[in-house]
């Protein structure tokens, strides 16, 4: 596995940039990144360099669409995985519904509210960050039955090794991805590299993904202005997203024990189960 350094450099590669498979294919088929045919950006989030989540029991991903018998078998089987949560509209899941796999549960939920179309200009200025903080407040509010469902899982069945995933695995995905992290006292650094990774777990499926993002944004062309920061990952876009949930919550543990309603008790059982089995 490259080093935490070479990884980050990496993962800052420009969205606009093609990262080569020479340089990709070692790392997304070594940890974190966990190989399951007919996926992409999968990876064990114990396995975060610095992340202090136990390895094997929370998974994130791509969509599975795709999902090949090999993949259902290593989820099932190797990865002994119990639950899968769909972070998806009900249009993207109508489009592409989770596949059923024998010995896993899949759990999904009408979202709160329909989600925006993206505000292409609030992306304009620096690498996007007004645009990022509103479009992840809003995430964890359209799919907040969704986090609380997760965090209920981490809670009340911590034998229950599980994965969760949107379309591309980087936004929804790395929203609460981040929320665990953050649960579990993992450092800021380690948070944001979890969330950069997905530049690279993603490029196998880059311009597709690319094409999905001109599509939900209206985007006229590539080179709208403020487009091609819609499409990319930054630690400043993220800096933002979690500085307006401190303002709007007063943290990541407040939102979970004042917007989801969890205990005092709860939390610490999460975090326990969350570090230990």
């Amino acid at each position: 596995m490259a080093n935490v350094i070479e990884l980050r450099k990496l993962a800052e590669t420009d969205v606009a940039q093609e990262i080569h498979k020479e340089q990709y294919g070692p790392v997304i088929t070594n940890p974190p990144f966990v190989f399951v045919d007919g996926t992409f950006n999968t990876r064990d989030l114990g396995l975060v360099p610095g992340s202090p989540l136990r390895a094997g029991f929370v998974y994130r991903s791509g969509a599975l669409t795709t999902l090949t018998d090999d993949g259902k078998a290593v989820m099932s089987g190797k990865l002994g995985i119990k639950r899968v949560f769909d972070i998806r509209s009900p249009e993207e899941r109508e489009k592409g519904p989770d596949p059923e796999i024998e010995g896993i549960e899949n759990t999904w939920h009408h979202n709160a509210r329909p989600d925006s179309t993206p505000d292409l200009d609030k992306f304009v200025s620096g690498a996007g960050e007004q645009g990022y903080e509103d479009m992840y407040l809003e995430v964890i509010d359209v799919y907040s039955t969704v986090w609380k469902d997760i965090l209920e899982h981490v809670r009340d069945r911590p034998s229950d090794p599980f994965m969760y995933h949107c379309t591309a695995g980087r936004d929804r995905t790395g929203v609460i991805s981040g929320l665990l992290l953050a649960l579990a006292g993992a450092s800021p650094d380690t948070i944001t590299l979890d969330y950069l990774l997905s530049r690279i777990g993603t490029e196998p499926v880059r311009k597709h993904l690319i094409a999905f993002a001109m599509a939900g944004s209206h985007a006229k062309s590539q080179d709208q202005p403020g487009f091609l920061n819609l499409c990319s990952l930054t630690a400043a876009s993220w800096n933002a997203f979690v500085n307006g949930v401190r303002r709007d919550y007063g943290g990541f543990e407040k939102f979970v024990t004042d917007k989801l309603g969890f205990s005092a008790d709860d939390v610490i059982t999460i975090k326990k189960n969350l570090a230990s089995s």
